[in-house]
């Protein structure tokens, strides 16, 4: 075990965390070992924290459901998804109809928004999740289709995570599928989710945080490390999940390198403590 600092992280005012999910407290289904004992750590010392993904494939419920399983008990409110940030922005712009391409489970975030039927017309956005192996050629065709015959439409984006580690191994993630629709219709996408800066202004807005107070530990150096980064916040990138050696002689340089969550309560004791963490009384 083992952290590398860069310098500059003790002079930085740090108080809140932002958790990445996959490859960072799990790799699919298995536990990343300590994550729980870290996050109950973290909660202990009222830590201001908020675990940011860009899980398109699940709800926030099935998503604390998941963390519970792993011993990590936390609610809705401390959990931030593409799906749930779409949503919002959905429900106060799209003035007609939205074309849906997330798996079923993750359908819930986006209730009492009207939705395409079969035909190609009054289409007011096409949401782009992670589909997995229900992305065909006619499912992305039907994607190109929906935005080529409505130009108004726009292209949304539940991240731009390129690929993911599974149990089979690393697979495709969103970014390709939204890719491939951009080239084929001119139109930008919308992002909802990491990098995007609206998505880590709206973790710091949540965490009543200045940007320059937290730091963000992901596993992906460009969506979690560089989106962090250029949206203001510090990056720790961990070795778990898709870390690859060759992260850490490319272009995005973390501010700090750790080996797994497990070295958080370290890292954080030996630059942060009794700075800002909030008293938690002890439960009754």
């Amino acid at each position: 075990m083992g952290v590398k600092l860069a310098g500059i992280m003790n002079s930085v005012n740090l108080r809140g965390l932002l958790f990445d999910m996959d490859g960072v407290l799990y790799n699919d289904d298995a536990p990343i070992p300590g994550a729980a004992e870290t996050m109950a750590w973290v909660q202990s010392r009222g830590i201001p924290h908020l675990f940011v993904t860009n899980t398109s494939s699940r709800s926030r419920a099935m998503l604390v459901d998941k963390l519970r399983r792993f011993g990590i008990e936390t609610d809705r409110e401390h959990i931030l998804t593409p799906c749930a940030a779409a949503a919002v922005w959905l429900k106060a712009q799209a003035k007609a109809p939205i074309a849906l391409f997330v798996r079923e489970a993750a359908q819930d975030e986006f209730a009492g928004l009207p939705l395409v039927a079969n035909g190609q017309d009054g289409c007011a956005a096409v949401v782009i999740g992670d589909l997995g192996e229900g992305w065909t050629y006619d499912t992305l065709n039907r994607a190109f289709r929906l935005l080529h015959f409505n130009p108004e439409a726009k292209l949304v984006a539940l991240g731009m995570t390129r690929y993911w580690q599974t149990k089979e191994g690393l697979c495709l993630d969103v970014a390709p599928f939204v890719a491939a629709l951009e080239h084929a219709t001119g139109r930008q996408p919308l992002v909802f989710g990491k990098p995007a800066d609206a998505f880590f202004k709206a973790a710091a807005d949540r965490l009543d945080l200045r940007r320059d107070e937290i730091l963000m530990i992901g596993d992906d150096v460009r969506t979690d490390v560089g989106g962090a980064q250029a949206a203001g916040l510090r990056a720790a990138l961990v070795k778990t999940g898709k870390f690859a050696p060759a992260d850490l002689s490319g272009a995005v340089r973390p501010d700090v390198v750790m080996d797994s969550i497990v070295d958080v309560p370290q890292w954080w004791a030996a630059n942060v403590t009794g700075r800002f963490e909030r008293s938690v009384p002890d439960p009754l």
